[in-house]
């Protein structure tokens, strides 16, 4: 198995160019991608339990691994939601396939979108992790806009190593991640 060519740009070119701007003394110190979250809710799936099972097989099809439903964690009568109901769908990448996806996100799906000019610098935690979200998964080529039965959006976490958000917004630059800005402060 050949090594993902993303993989292969972070150690080849991201790891120096991240250890020489922060003066790292050791390569262990340079931030890199522990894993990426794709997760989605769906509203509707008090009324009907295929809405879920069609989240799951899409996000299964998009990334390349199989997810899983999200349940519940209270019973809110409102909403018509009991305790442990299936209501969303999520799928943990790591390794080889991590980076796969990311590739396939930054240079196939994200300049899909309508009108697009970037993605916000706005999604970080505080902590070195970024989240932003996707409004329609036909941006995905794998998905067929005819075997779809509802157009829904989801969250996409990359959950990295970096210590500050500044560390963490240069090591998804540095990966090709299309910041509309050009700049981030450092918190």
């Amino acid at each position: 198995m050949t090594m993902a060519r993303l993989k292969e740009q972070y150690i080849k070119e991201v790891v120096p160019a991240l250890r020489e701007k922060f003066s790292y003394k050791s390569i262990m110190q340079v931030p890199s991608l522990k894993k990426i979250v794709v997760n989605r809710g769906v509203g509707e799936a008090t009324g009907d339990k295929k809405l879920v099972d069609s989240s799951v097989e899409e996000l299964g099809i998009i990334t390349g691994q199989k997810a899983i439903p999200t349940l519940s964690k209270k019973a809110v009568s409102n909403f018509k939601l009991r305790e442990n109901m299936p209501i969303g769908a999520k799928v943990t990448l790591r390794g080889e396939i991590m980076y796969e996806f990311m590739d396939r996100l930054t240079s196939v799906a994200l300049p899909r979108v309508r009108d697009f000019q970037g993605i916000s610098d706005k999604g970080f935690d505080g902590r070195g992790n970024y989240t932003f979200g996707v409004t329609e998964q036909i941006i995905f080529p794998e998905i067929s806009i005819d075997k779809i039965a509802k157009i829904q959006g989801m969250d996409i976490t990359f959950v990295t190593t970096a210590i500050t958000d500044a560390e963490s917004y240069e090591l998804l630059k540095a990966l090709g991640m299309p910041f509309a800005s050009s700049k981030k402060s450092n918190n």
